[in-house]
């Protein structure tokens, strides 16, 4: 077999597994709902430290930039 015709080969292989993997589905599915569960949760977390924390995070970024630029 030459290269190209070998490249083609694997290519077509790469092509056919993934086909069969999107047919039949991933064999592992328990990690997807876990992130999805571990996104949601963050996306909580931050808007709750966001809800409770918000101005006095906003003025502390604003006392350090006025650091920075002097008074």
């Amino acid at each position: 077999m030459n290269r190209l015709a070998t490249t083609h080969a694997r290519a077509r292989a790469a092509v056919m597994s993934a086909l069969s993997r999107r047919i039949v589905g991933p064999r592992d599915r328990g990690d997807v709902p876990g992130w999805v569960l571990i996104t949601i949760m963050t996306a909580g977390l931050v808007t709750a430290l966001w809800a409770l924390a918000g101005p006095q995070l906003g003025q502390l970024f604003s006392d350090a930039i006025s650091d920075v630029k002097g008074p």
